[in-house]
């Protein structure tokens, strides 16, 4: 981590959201969604912060102002994974549809009449599934996170022009490996097989979305410590 990244404060989740509110009450004169993203090497705290972040919006602007969209939702399928020979590299960009990811983004930021279903991705089941989260024609703003949202490449580059913004979390890479072995911990694996799999797979993926930092618009110092609601397997 570069010295200006070790300057930054630490964030706090209130902070952020009163930054949030601002922003979306700001644009409310304009007429479409807000699109925020949440980028950040694995296991950076972005679907707990997505959430939190949707949340507490809804606490202050009414129920279904804001929606959670999870890039995860895109994940291939095992069998797909297995067609590919991905299996043993599940979660890097190609095990994902990104095009796919893309035009639901596209139809979020321009459909604001019907009701739009958004996958997600189950981690009991270690699958994608259908129709998991709503976003209905209130909300306003759109919360999406995922490791890609600002990588260079096919789908991803045409889901970063969709975002207003782009919030890169930054978390130590040591606070991150803790937590992605418990998080693989609790899926079953045991502590060999957690820390090989975190060392094969998910460090290399953390180091690729580190390029993408200086396409975001903002670069956000994480606690190392979440509230205990966000340990565990939803610690993305």
């Amino acid at each position: 981590m570069t010295s200006d990244l070790d300057d930054l404060p630490e964030c706090r989740p209130a902070d952020l959201v009163a930054d949030l509110l601002a922003t979306l009450r700001t644009a409310a004169q304009r007429r479409g969604r807000m699109m925020l993203g949440l980028t950040g090497a694995p296991g950076a705290g972005k679907s707990w912060l997505a959430r939190h972040l949707v949340r507490e919006v809804e606490r202050a602007e009414g129920a279904g102002s804001a929606a959670y969209v999870p890039m995860d939702g895109f994940h291939l399928s095992n069998p797909q994974l297995d067609r590919l020979g991905l299996r043993a590299r599940k979660g890097s960009p190609p095990s994902f549809d990104a095009l796919g990811y893309a035009a639901l983004l596209h139809r979020l930021a321009g459909d604001r009449f019907h009701d739009i279903y958004v996958p997600d991705f189950d981690r009991d089941l270690d699958e994608p599934v259908a129709a998991r989260h709503l976003v209905t024609p209130a909300a306003r703003l759109i919360v999406t996170e995922g490791n890609y949202l600002a990588a260079d490449g096919p789908g991803w580059s045409q889901a970063r022009a969709l975002l207003q913004e782009v919030w890169y979390l930054e978390v130590p890479d040591e606070v991150r490996a803790d937590r992605l072995i418990r998080r693989h911990l609790a899926g079953g694996r045991d502590g060999g097989a957690a820390r090989a799999w975190v060392d094969s797979n998910d460090q290399p993926n953390g180091e690729y979305v580190k390029l993408s930092r200086a396409r975001c618009t903002r670069v956000i110092r994480m606690a190392a410590e979440l509230p205990p609601a966000s340990t565990g397997s939803s610690v993305p």
